[in-house]
């Protein structure tokens, strides 16, 4: 648990100070920018449906720790940010999956567990790939959204289990 409150500090402080600086930019002036190429999803034996946001089913020793819906929601959005900065072209864009494969090494204990964290980080790629083909003032705006929501869970939970 430890190590995943120093990873939730590490993945989220600063990330305000690291948001893009929107610029207004005429819808007709912008540029196509060619789909990133479509990264391996992460390791999940079989990905759950978008209709089961719930907590996974715990294996018999094993409960999940209070804090479980938040690290569904923060897989989530590195999973949009991935996807996001990578097409709004920020250097950073690859560095989103490796935080995320840092998550699951930190909390995936069982396999049902980084099945649910996989699939909720999928579910984040993938919808808004389907959405956003190029950076919009929009994308921007989300990402800045993401990054401070981010942020504020990795804060909260940090604060609220660690053991200090």
């Amino acid at each position: 648990m430890r190590r995943t409150l120093r990873f939730l500090l590490f993945c989220f402080a600063g990330a305000a100070s690291i948001a893009p600086v929107l610029l207004p930019l005429p819808s007709i002036a912008q540029t196509q920018r060619p789909a990133p190429a479509k990264p391996a999803p992460l390791p999940a034996a079989a990905k759950p449906d978008a209709a089961k946001t719930e907590q996974p089913a715990a294996a018999p020793d094993e409960t999940p720790p209070p804090y479980e819906p938040q690290l569904l929601r923060l897989s989530e959005i590195l999973g949009a940010l991935t996807y996001l900065r990578d097409i709004c072209g920020d250097s950073d864009a690859a560095s989103w999956r490796g935080r995320m494969q840092a998550l699951l090494d930190a909390e995936a204990k069982s396999a049902i567990r980084k099945e649910y964290l996989a699939g909720a980080f999928n579910r984040g790629f993938h919808g808004y790939e389907l959405s956003y083909r190029v950076c919009t003032p929009n994308a921007q705006l989300i990402i800045k959204r993401f990054l401070s929501e981010g942020e504020k869970i990795s804060r909260d939970v940090t604060n609220r289990y660690s053991a200090s």
